[in-house]
């Protein structure tokens, strides 16, 4: 008789394997699109632990790797969303606090980005809406995000806000900024400016004006807290931490974030 001898680990691996579409398709089954997400947001974070602790087979841990794995899993996303019929997407690619990266990882981060943003804009699928302080980005990548933004306008698709160079607080500080050019090159008044001022009127100049504030807001790698994430936005939004990091991200975590979400009764102030 032929005997088999399977790793622990690996059985364990494999049960999972044959399991997991069969949990994903009872997720399906039990979600009620009538009360998924109309907007959600998500932190996309763990990439470099990601790459850390699995290690390519020629022993790459590199954050560049790791970066390129979570890059990979956007598209992925985007079909999920797709069928779960949300409208709208935010994703956090690059952080203001990144930017105090070494030159090297950042340049790997600016090419990958690029590269994200061109495929999305290439897939004729979604509208486009980069969003964050594009003065402290190269010129080259600005004016990608600018054409990408323009090239994808008028396709009637999931809206994707990619936040890049983004920050909370620097995106309230600009719109406040914002706000009081406009006033003042109308000619009025410091006290006039101030009678203006409103959440109403503020919320004119956020990154993203004219659209829905986040229903949900997604965090992977285990991390609880917001980082700055949409603080405006987000005042009245649910929350999901997911431990797995990004690249691990499963369409299995993603349904359970949406069931997750339609399980909450939502107040919303009242």
């Amino acid at each position: 008789m032929l005997e088999i001898t399977v790793e622990m680990p690996k059985l364990k691996s494999l049960v999972k394997s044959a399991l997991y579409p069969i949990y994903e398709r009872r997720l399906v089954a039990n979600l009620d699109l009538a009360n998924t997400p109309e907007h959600i947001a998500l932190i996309l974070d763990g990439n470099r632990r990601w790459s850390k602790e699995n290690p390519s087979p020629t022993g790459d841990t590199s954050s560049q790797r790791g970066h390129q794995a979570g890059a990979e899993k956007i598209l992925e996303l985007l079909d999920w969303c797709e069928e779960s019929e949300i409208k709208v997407v935010t994703l956090w690619l690059l952080s203001s606090d990144n930017l105090n990266r070494d030159q090297e990882e950042l340049a790997s981060l600016y090419r990958i980005i690029t590269e994200t943003v061109t495929k999305l804009e290439r897939a004729r699928r979604w509208q486009i809406h980069p969003m964050g302080s594009f003065d402290v980005l190269p010129s080259e990548l600005q004016s990608q995000l600018r054409e990408v933004e323009k090239q994808t306008a008028g396709i009637n698709g999931i809206k994707v806000n990619v936040a890049i160079a983004y920050g909370g607080r620097l995106e309230i500080v600009d719109a406040v900024r914002r706000f009081l050019d406009e006033e003042g090159a109308k000619g009025k008044s410091l006290d006039q400016i101030k009678q203006e001022i409103s959440a109403e009127a503020i919320g004119r100049y956020i990154y993203t004006a004219g659209q829905p504030d986040p229903d949900l807001v997604i965090r992977t790698s285990g991390e609880q807290r917001l980082s700055g994430f949409l603080l405006w936005q987000s005042h009245q939004s649910e929350f999901y931490f997911c431990e797995a990091y990004w690249p691990d991200f499963r369409k299995v975590d993603f349904l359970r974030a949406l069931r997750s979400y339609a399980q909450r009764e939502r107040r919303l102030g009242r």
